[in-house]
């Protein structure tokens, strides 16, 4: 693959896996190769050797670049596939898909997988949302009344929004924020959130403008989406929901 594809596919999972790693929950103890991608410099070369490190993100972009011919787990089709949801994500057979995931990762140790079991595969989508909400344990913690659950579960999946104001270190972006009644989860009325879009290396998407969608990831400004991509990761969020729902136990 040409270095300049390689380099597009790091930076851009650079920007979706940093704000995580930053705060400590997934991949290398230190990265700081993610952020110097994340900005548009760096070694593509470190970011591929960081991203083998996510016990989450990069099984799925294996499985899903195997699934549809492509060579590396970063090409950025593959990156785009997983995080927002795009052409590659409509093509996998889910069926196929889940059993794989089950049978080459579902006995990893550590507890962020103990809920990868048959009785999930029926709400497998090849999307960071459904490990968000499938395998990871905070959907089952939800009926205790407690905030941290809803809070880590809305500020892992990837959000997005329409920029209404543009500062030097952050933004005010319009949302709809994760909500949840005691009995279902859903995507809520529009509020405004703001959102870090600074690190000491840089910004990750430059020349922001009001009016543009971007992708939100643990309230910090990831990603620059088209029409598109932002209604794609709307479809995906929305239907993992749905799966969510259906394994909730009613009151």
């Amino acid at each position: 693959m040409p270095d300049g594809v390689a380099a597009q596919g790091a930076r851009l999972f650079a920007r979706y896996a940093h704000a995580p790693n930053e705060l400590g929950y997934c991949g290398p103890a230190s990265a700081a190769a993610l952020e110097r991608a994340a900005c548009g410099g760096g070694d593509p070369a470190a970011v591929a050797a960081a991203a083998r490190q996510f016990s989450g993100a990069w099984p799925y972009q294996q499985l899903i670049a195997e699934h549809c011919g492509i060579t590396d787990p970063l090409d950025e089709r593959v990156v785009r596939a997983y995080w927002t949801g795009n052409l590659l994500t409509d093509r996998i057979d889910v069926d196929r898909f889940g059993g794989e995931l089950l049978s080459r990762f579902g006995e990893r140790a550590g507890h962020y997988w103990s809920h990868l079991t048959a009785e999930l595969l029926p709400e497998v989508t090849a999307t960071h949302a459904f490990h968000v909400f499938g395998v990871y344990p905070w959907s089952r913690l939800l009926e205790t009344g407690m905030p941290q659950p809803l809070h880590i579960l809305d500020s892992c999946r990837i959000g997005w929004g329409t920029v209404l104001e543009v500062s030097d270190g952050d933004a005010a972006v319009r949302v709809r924020p994760l909500e949840f009644d005691g009995t279902r989860l859903a995507l809520g009325a529009e509020t405004v959130r703001r959102a870090g879009r600074r690190t000491a290396s840089g910004v990750f998407v430059p020349a922001l403008r009001v009016g543009e969608q971007v992708a939100l990831h643990w309230d910090f400004v990831c990603d620059r989406l088209t029409a598109e991509e932002a209604g794609r990761l709307e479809s995906w969020t929305v239907r993992q929901l749905g799966h969510t729902n259906g394994r909730l136990p009613t009151r």
